[in-house]
């Protein structure tokens, strides 16, 4: 049985590229098309990317789109096109505020310091994707979030989305692809989006895969030779508690690997559970 599926990403290659998660971002969806699903991917329209090299396409019904963030009314727009060389379907998420300004460095400024509103930033990115849906016309069965920048997706989706109108039934799936600096958020970053927190989780620090643990559907680890995120998640006590929903892989630790095994992984533990 083949599924929809809606891939959140802050790197697709060629368009953004700080990380081996860029080239991640177009092997797995092409993989997971190419064995029958259906995918889309959506991405942060930065300033830096060419509408005019990688024909980003205006589609009317994904213009002022509207959603709730800190209290305050949003808009943001969409543009479309596709991974360079595939059919894979790409929506770029405008905003001139959040996305707009960043350097291709994305998540340090030209100084090498990091940019202290990432949390705040890739959140926003996250549901926003999320406000999305409806105006495409079409519901996927599950929503693929990468990393720390759409750790907080499974979250707005099962606390604020879940019960609308349309977004009943979808799944959600989130990928850990590090454990660093950047998966610590401010506490306020929920509030602004908000969600609750478990009532386990105290103080303003927040590991962001612990806080999502209880609303994500399953949590996959990639783990390499330089690189154990499964030994560091089962170290948080809400992700050991919960750790039925925690599946390991482990991925070639190279420069450039070739994530097509890790894509049929993926795609096993997809249609295990969710087909």
């Amino acid at each position: 049985m083949s599924l929809k599926l809606y891939y959140f990403t802050s790197e697709i290659a060629p368009f953004a590229n700080t990380s081996h998660l860029s080239k991640f971002s177009v092997d797995v969806p092409l993989f997971l098309q190419t064995s029958g699903n259906e995918v889309r991917t959506i991405l942060p329209k930065y300033g830096f990317v060419s509408e005019r090299k990688y024909i980003l396409r205006e589609v009317i019904r994904l213009r002022e789109i509207t959603f709730e963030f800190d209290g305050k009314d949003e808009i943001v727009s969409a543009k479309s096109a596709f991974i360079p060389k595939t059919r894979v379907q790409v929506y770029f998420l405008e905003n001139n505020e959040w996305f707009k300004p960043l350097s291709n460095l994305l998540y340090k400024a030209k100084n090498g310091r990091i940019l202290p509103d990432n949390d705040e930033r890739y959140s926003y990115f996250s549901i926003a994707s999320l406000a999305t849906l409806p105006h495409l016309f079409w519901k996927p069965d599950v929503i693929i979030c990468n990393d720390w920048q759409n750790a907080t997706a499974p979250m707005i989706y099962n606390q604020i989305y879940k019960s609308r109108e349309f977004y009943e039934d979808i799944k959600t799936v989130l990928i850990v692809h590090n454990i660093d600096e950047h998966c610590t958020y401010d506490r306020s970053i929920y509030d602004k989006l908000g969600v609750k927190l478990p009532n386990k989780i105290v103080g303003n620090k927040i590991n962001c895969y612990e806080a999502a643990i209880e609303d994500v559907d399953l949590l996959i680890s990639l783990d390499s030779t330089s690189k154990n995120n499964t030994k560091k998640l089962l170290q948080l006590p809400l992700i050991k508690a919960n750790k039925k929903k925690l599946v390991s892989m482990n991925i070639e630790d190279e420069e450039n690997p070739n994530f097509d095994s890790t894509a049929s992984k993926i795609n096993d533990e997809l249609t295990k559970h969710f087909a």
